[in-house]
């Protein structure tokens, strides 16, 4: 079923609470962009820390204290370690990171981010899951009764959208990032472009034209394909494969010999994530490299990506809502606390996050 909607994840709808009119509709772009610096910012940690010059770019990156998980009556308890099994090595705690998108950094002061991921850490560190959160999804925002996930922020900015996610998933997020838009484009042609299968031939605009098969992106046409879902076959379904697929292609550059031993492109990329990230104060250079250090993932394998499920779409109040799958959520809820995820997305790849059968570029 596809889901598209006049209505961008810029865009508020007219009921929705009061918060300053973005100028121009950035679509479910955010999510990607998210995808891209939150595995980046733990992927590419260690490398950074070995070559002299991840420290450098930590030190240059913004921490806000409006972005720090705030404790509450009834909070979410920390997790815990799974117990080691006999003859394994005893596990950390997994670590669970939200992600929220932005126009630029300063917008965090107006209100202006409506997009939502939890980067989700595994104990053993062999893994990353990134879960997305659609803006419709109609949940109890506390202190502010029912509404879209994304009134939330508007509400009362990070700290009550963080509170939302917990309440709704009964699970604590350890951390907050705000991402950057105007970043992706950069980092893209920081790693000099990707490559992407692309299963239709689409020309929606007038002199862009994506090829079927194996087709280059740089910045701007990387843009271009990721926003597009009108000429598409399934409409939003579709351009979410294509947003898989670019994140895959931008991580796999990353983690090549070609960008990590070459001191230039290096020195771009790590630049480049450090401008576009704020963190919350309690990710302080010694927290991050010691994180960035216990990491064990082995290339994009490592990397999961599904999406919070639901039932389907309806009106609620007059709204056009994402319906939560209430038992869905609930065994999502169960993985995350009980750090099962590496089960639950084995369980749930085809439905969850379609990315079986997706044709990738050889190596």
């Amino acid at each position: 079923m596809s889901h598209a909607s006049d209505e961008g994840l810029g865009v508020f709808d007219d009921d929705r609470p009061t918060a300053p009119r973005r100028k121009k509709r950035r679509g479910p772009l955010f999510v990607l962009l998210m995808v891209c610096i939150g595995v980046l910012a733990i992927a590419l940690g260690v490398a950074g820390y070995y070559a002299g010059r991840g420290l450098a770019a930590l030190d240059s990156v913004s921490r806000d204290q409006q972005l720090t998980p705030q404790d509450y009556e009834g909070r979410p308890a920390p997790a815990t370690p799974k117990p080691a099994a006999s003859g394994e090595e005893q596990a950390q705690a997994p670590v669970n990171f939200v992600l929220m998108g932005s126009d630029s950094r300063s917008d965090i002061e107006n209100g202006r981010s409506d997009s939502m991921m939890i980067a989700h850490v595994t104990g053993d560190r062999k893994a990353v899951y990134l879960v997305s959160f659609p803006r419709d999804m109609w949940v109890d925002i506390p202190g502010h009764g029912k509404g879209k996930l994304n009134w939330a922020y508007a509400y009362g900015g990070p700290q009550l959208t963080v509170r939302t996610l917990e309440q709704l998933t009964g699970v604590r997020m350890d951390h907050t990032v705000l991402i950057d838009f105007e970043g992706f484009v950069k980092l893209t042609d920081a790693v000099g472009g990707i490559e992407v299968y692309n299963p239709w031939e689409t020309e929606q605009n007038p002199g862009v034209r994506f090829e079927e098969g194996l087709i280059q992106l740089d910045g701007e046409r990387a843009l271009t394909y990721v926003r597009e879902r009108y000429p598409l076959p399934n409409g939003d379904l579709d351009r979410a494969y294509r947003q898989r697929t670019v994140v895959k292609a931008i991580i796999r550059k990353i983690m090549t010999p070609e960008t990590l031993a070459n001191p230039v492109t290096f020195t771009q990329v790590v630049g480049q994530l450090a401008d576009t990230v704020t963190v919350d104060d309690a990710m302080t250079n010694q927290y991050v490299t010691d994180l960035a250090l216990s990491m064990r993932l082995e290339g994009t394998g490592s990397i999961g990506m599904l999406q919070a499920p639901i039932k389907g779409f309806g009106t609620i109040e007059g709204q056009s809502v994402d319906v939560v799958d209430t038992e869905g959520l609930a065994e999502l809820s169960a993985a995350l606390a009980g750090d099962t995820m590496d089960e639950y997305h084995a369980a749930n790849l085809d439905e969850a996050s379609g990315e079986l059968g997706e044709v990738e570029p050889e190596e």
